[in-house]
């Protein structure tokens, strides 16, 4: 898949307002996460189409988003420390859907009687946020791998990494003279999980 990109304005008056929905670039088979790095990771993951090298670490729980400004939010449009570099990775969507049966929130956890310990990927729902970094009522997905999760994710589940940093900074050159009719980001449609059980398992709202 390539990623493709259309204008906020545009993409913004489609999506939901508030809610919890995974808003993604996807197909059929594709789906699209974004992580940020210092440019020691990001630059060997470019280069071997997974991650690893010595400033990686397997043994700690590794954030992805599907939100693109949710990842503008967090890394500062790639301006924060060790946050220099965006990726877009385009997982398979069986792997993701994986990811999301085997997903703990905190409720989960509690319910199944889990230690932190126990759990390889943990969900959140945060407030998406604009382009300025204002929050939305619209609940935005994030989730965390570790261990086998990590393992799987970065052996098995990932199809493409693409290196979208400069772009980030051409798009963040309008934000900053806030043109907002000129940004352009990737295209986001909210995610329908293939998987029928996965929507009241996350707690995902209709649309």
């Amino acid at each position: 898949m390539t990623l493709t990109y259309e204008k906020y304005i545009k993409q913004k008056s489609s999506w939901p307002v508030s809610g919890r929905h995974i808003l993604a670039q996807y197909n059929e088979n594709s789906i699209v996460v974004y992580q940020a790095f210092c440019p020691e990771i990001a630059d060997y993951a470019i280069i071997h189409q997974k991650f690893g090298g010595n400033h990686y670490n397997m043994n700690r729980m590794s954030w992805i988003k599907t939100n693109f400004l949710w990842m503008m939010y967090r890394s500062g449009w790639a301006q924060k420390k060790n946050q220099e570099k965006i990726l877009a990775i385009h997982l398979s969507v069986e792997g993701f859907e994986n990811i999301l049966l085997n997903a703990y929130t905190v409720t989960r956890q509690k319910i199944e009687n889990k230690s932190t310990s126990d759990i390889s990927i943990r969900l959140q729902w945060d407030p998406d946020h604009d382009p300025y970094g204002g929050k939305e009522e619209r609940k935005a997905i994030q989730l965390g791998l570790k261990n086998d999760a990590l393992i799987k994710f970065n052996e098995n589940w990932i199809q493409k990494i693409e290196d979208v940093t400069e772009f980030v900074k051409l798009q963040f050159k309008l934000v900053l003279a806030k043109d907002l009719e000129s940004l352009t980001i990737p295209k986001e449609d909210v995610y329908t999980p293939k998987d029928i059980n996965i929507k009241s398992f996350i707690g995902l709202d209709d649309f």
